[in-house]
């Protein structure tokens, strides 16, 4: 297979290879991340994470991949109280993703991936997916690159992804390590009510974790790698079933 940057192909080129290419769309987001990371982070590391994968998956897959320009903003609206956000709503970010799927197809393609790098994406990508293959006729996948992290044991407590801590930072750590500032400590992690198997959505819970999660002062470089490099591998991996199943 060859791997294609959407924006540095002409029309003609374009033309010839999208019918029976697949085309990896990645969505991140611009929001606060702490006190300590920049507000691209999930735009960043996706974006990493996505061309490190198409790199590995260039001698294996049986189609073209074509990989469209990241997706900057995502539907990040819980992070307002902390400013540095730039947000779409859920039904904005929806629409914008729909409407690239829907140009996607416009164009020639027939084959999606979407690669989501921002928890506030989730349902706005699993809905602009179904909206794909339903009205669109379009063949869609989506994945958020964090699922595909295994397990290290080297950090069994670190949350993944959490939100601007130990596994974020250790990623940017990796990927940026000059934008990375003093990492926030806290004692203790502000307690906050779960309840089993259910997801919580209140913005009293977000402020009594100060917009970041456990313990980003434990990040480190080297752990950042390990997980950078085993997302890119396995996300190579689906990118590489994807083109032979779709």
């Amino acid at each position: 297979m060859t791997a294609y940057m959407w924006h540095t192909c002409d029309r003609m080129v374009l033309g010839s290879i999208l019918p029976e290419s697949l085309v990896v769309l990645p969505i991140g987001a611009v929001e606060q991340h702490g006190p300590h990371l920049p507000s691209g982070t999930d735009g960043m590391i996706v974006d990493a994470v996505t061309a490190t994968a198409v790199r590995l998956a260039a001698d294996r897959a049986v189609r073209d991949v074509v990989v469209a320009p990241t997706v900057p903003f995502g539907a990040s609206d819980h992070h307002f109280p902390f400013g540095a956000t730039l947000s779409l709503t859920n039904e904005t970010a929806t629409s914008v993703l729909v409407d690239l799927l829907r140009s996607i197809g416009r164009s020639g393609a027939s084959r999606v991936l979407i690669v989501n790098g921002h928890g506030g994406n989730r349902g706005p990508c699993h809905s602009a997916a179904h909206v794909a293959s339903t009205r669109l006729r379009l063949h869609a996948a989506y994945v958020d690159y964090w699922m595909l992290a295994p397990a290290d044991p080297a950090e069994p407590s670190v949350p993944v992804p959490g939100h601007a801590g130990a596994f974020e930072t250790s990623l940017i750590k990796h990927l940026r390590p000059e934008l990375v500032g003093t990492p926030p400590t806290r004692p203790t992690q502000p307690a906050v009510a779960d309840v089993s198997d259910v997801l919580i959505h209140t913005e009293t819970r977000w402020r009594a974790l100060d917009g970041y999660t456990d313990t980003p002062a434990d990040a480190a470089a080297r752990a950042g790698g390990r997980w950078f490099d085993a997302c890119a591998a396995v996300l190579a991996d689906r990118i590489v079933a994807l083109a032979a199943v779709l």
